[in-house]
């Protein structure tokens, strides 16, 4: 098993016969000056009574009628699990997904004929990313600690959504092409995941010591986008013409697996809060209709598409299909039955 997992590469053949990718420019020079790690403080949690936990907008379930109804201290309290939630989500996927990719890219693993620097690299995002998974999970714990109220999902063996979405998608790949999604989802996350961090510590209205710890974690990925945005430019023209066939249109399944709300952990949330299960149909229904998780995961996505379309993967005709169909090229669906002059690009 462990000389299994030494040997085995995120991307299967000869790393040498695969095309390589343009040149590499770090963005990793003044690491040890900028790098969280290295010059910022052990953020520790404190709130007044009156703030918010995580933003209500973000959280639609919460404006809806029927858990409104239930008082402005049921919905404080949902919106304390969602920042759990978000807190424990960044510790699944930076242990989970993203420092294993970035560990096989360190040790030349990774199938692609990279320059020596981004590997090197590498191992400062896998250095980066262990400490955001720490600091995640720590302020986690002292928020439990402050306020006396636990995670309700803790002790439960119920995998993040974006684990199932994955293993589903590796499923149907061919056996010689499983690994590929390990390095699809890396860019895929670590591309998207600067934009959702960047409006939230700007809200004052959340405590202080949440916005600098979202604060801390959105300066890394930045660097981590620019990062795997050419580790995109390096794997596209390392794939053979049939693999991108398999490949390209199951991106837009990858894109999904990480922006789709948690509807399963959600619909915990709810029942912990008295709600039946009628009614936590129709609180996630209402509160995410289909146009309008559409609508917002294309305009989360539409950089990542730019960059998918710069490197030629949606001149393959499967794959733009499957983009059109997933709503990230094309008009977007701002409600069910509605199409808006917006374009996902």
């Amino acid at each position: 098993m462990y000389v299994q997992q030494f040997e085995e590469h995120l991307l299967r053949g000869t790393a040498t016969e695969r095309s390589r990718g343009p040149a590499y420019i770090s963005r990793f020079e003044r690491w040890d000056d900028l790098a969280s790690v290295r010059r910022r403080p052990r953020r520790h949690f404190a709130a007044a009574g009156l703030e918010l936990y995580f933003p209500p907008e973000l959280y639609p379930v919460v404006l809806h009628p029927l858990v409104a109804a239930k008082g402005s201290a049921v919905v404080k309290g949902l919106l304390l699990q969602r920042l759990y939630d978000y807190l424990e989500f960044t510790t699944e996927l930076e242990t989970l997904a993203v420092i294993p990719v970035a560990t096989k890219i360190s040790r030349g693993r990774s199938g692609l004929f990279l320059p020596g620097r981004m590997m090197s690299d590498a191992y400062k995002i896998v250095t980066d990313e262990s400490w955001h998974a720490q600091f995640s999970h720590e302020f986690t714990c002292e928020i439990e600690t402050e306020t006396g109220v636990p995670w309700s999902l803790r002790g439960t063996s119920a995998p993040p959504a974006f684990l199932l979405r994955l293993d589903e998608i590796r499923g149907r790949l061919p056996r010689d092409l499983r690994g590929v999604e390990g390095l699809l989802f890396g860019i895929v996350s670590e591309t998207l995941i600067s934009g959702m961090l960047s409006e939230i510590p700007r809200d004052d209205r959340l405590p202080l010591s949440v916005r600098n710890v979202i604060r801390d974690h959105a300066e890394d990925e930045g660097r981590h986008h620019v990062y795997f945005r050419s580790l995109l430019a390096h794997l596209w023209p390392a794939l053979g013409r049939v693999e991108r066939e398999v490949v390209g249109p199951l991106i837009p399944e990858i894109v999904y697996a990480f922006l789709e709300p948690d509807y399963a952990q959600t619909a915990h949330h709810l029942r912990d809060i008295g709600l039946t299960g009628e009614q936590i149909d129709q609180v996630i229904t209402e509160s995410w209709p289909a146009g309008r998780v559409r609508s917002s995961v294309a305009a989360a996505a539409a950089q990542l598409t730019r960059y998918l379309r710069e490197v030629g993967a949606l001149a393959d005709q499967g794959t733009l299909a499957a983009f059109e169909e997933a709503g990230l090229v094309g008009p977007v669906y701002d409600t069910p039955g509605l199409i808006s002059t917006k374009v996902a690009e």
